[in-house]
């Protein structure tokens, strides 16, 4: 286990691949860690210094004190990447993390060499929704809304298909501490970045789900529209997390991208 301490938490973190490779940094989904990306991780790590950690408040990384917003999570990473002496990274970001890759750019656009924004927006959703998801899990748990989540997340091929691997996630969302999670809810209730997307300047690729609930298709492909030169890939047979439901696809996918930005060869 590696941890590392970033202004007030300690932050869980795992790096594979060789140490001199292009650094490759993941961010996770809301209600997850580290471990969503480990059949990613299994085909990139041979080529990429990798690099996956829990956010602030998930996993095995401290909520700490602070108001949690996108700001602050992006400072998270920032604080991270210097802990690891990373001064600038190819940045994959999955939902919140697309959220927080975006931040990062805007706050460190020097640090940033090329960006993947996986089901994600520069705007998730409405304040009102996150209220009221708010509201709905501080007062029943996580519990209790896992069953709409899942669906969200997963397409009904894979929910029906690998019924023991749909409830270990489930596991794994239920035991995010619930503070964490209410908090990282809150900071994309307030997050906006649309009028920052067009400064984008690095190469970006953005990825989206066929069957994605959460974030769907065609939001990620506004998303890709609103970013000077970005790609959109669909990935067909895929929810909301696609390093679960289609690795090989994302990767793939990935791979194509970083070969025509000459990130790797």
């Amino acid at each position: 286990m590696h941890a590392a301490t970033v202004d007030d938490i300690t932050i869980h973190v795992a790096v594979e691949g060789p140490p001199n490779a292009p650094a490759l940094v993941f961010s996770n989904s809301l209600g997850t860690d580290l471990r969503t990306w480990d059949a990613v991780i299994a085909r990139l790590s041979d080529r990429f210094r990798c690099v996956r950690y829990d956010t602030r408040g998930h996993g095995l990384t401290d909520r700490g004190a602070a108001e949690v917003t996108i700001t602050r999570l992006a400072a998270d990473l920032a604080g991270l990447l210097d802990h690891l002496g990373i001064r600038e990274t190819l940045l994959c970001g999955l939902s919140i993390g697309g959220l927080i890759a975006q931040q990062l750019i805007k706050d460190h656009p020097d640090r940033v060499r090329g960006l993947v924004l996986c089901d994600t927006a520069s705007k998730i959703g409405t304040p009102e929704m996150w209220q009221e998801r708010i509201d709905g899990i501080g007062k029943h748990g996580l519990d209790a809304a896992a069953d709409g989540i899942l669906e969200r997340w997963f397409a009904p091929a894979f929910r029906s298909g690998k019924p023991a691997e749909t409830a270990a996630w489930r596991n794994l969302l239920i035991r995010t501490p619930l503070d964490g999670y209410l908090a990282c809810c809150a900071a994309i209730r307030d997050a906006d970045l649309r009028a920052d997307a067009a400064r984008i300047s690095v190469p970006t690729l953005c990825v989206g789900g066929a069957q994605d609930g959460a974030t769907p298709p065609e939001v990620v492909r506004a998303l890709a529209a609103s970013i000077p030169g970005a790609r959109f890939v669909e990935l067909d047979q895929c929810g909301h997390l696609p390093c679960i439901e289609q690795p090989q696809a994302l990767v793939d996918a990935m791979v194509d991208f970083f070969r025509e930005n000459r990130f790797v060869r």
